[in-house]
């Protein structure tokens, strides 16, 4: 009689290990990739600088903020174009970022603290005109010529 039970615990212990290696090959992950429009909010707005390094600082600062698509900041009218997704983050927290790496913004001061540690040919005129048009940098110059 202990043979018998024996042998039936046996069989039934093999039964359960093998009908859940069956289960876990027979289960499949299946992904299927939901593609939704991410409506994109686009903005333009200035921003102080000189040249091409900051030009990378500016764009860097305000791609590194969640939800920015793209920015691209214009050297000869100071302006940047910023698309994101509006749904994380917002206008402010693109000038925000932009102030804090030591870039004055239409709406927020550069750093202080930033501002000083820019290299020398970044040190922007804090008085200077930015989101300019395209003829603005033209200004004139013909009536000076007398």
């Amino acid at each position: 009689m202990k043979k018998v039970i024996l042998s039936v615990a046996l069989i039934t212990a093999m039964c359960f290990s093998s009908c859940k290696n069956e289960a876990k090959k027979e289960t499949k992950t299946v992904t299927t990739e939901v593609s939704k429009e991410v409506a994109m909010t686009a903005i333009s707005f200035g921003v102080r600088g000189n040249c091409g390094m900051c030009k990378s600082t500016i764009e860097k600062a305000a791609n590194g903020v969640e939800g920015v698509g793209t920015a691209t900041w214009d050297v000869d009218k100071k302006k940047i174009d910023v698309s994101f997704d509006a749904t994380k983050t917002d206008a402010m927290s693109v000038h925000k970022a932009i102030a804090a790496s030591g870039y004055d913004t239409e709406k927020v001061a550069g750093s202080e603290e930033a501002y000083k540690d820019l290299p020398g040919c970044c040190k922007y005129d804090h008085e200077m005109m930015m989101n300019l048009a395209g003829e603005m940098k033209e200004k004139d110059h013909s009536t000076h010529n007398h």
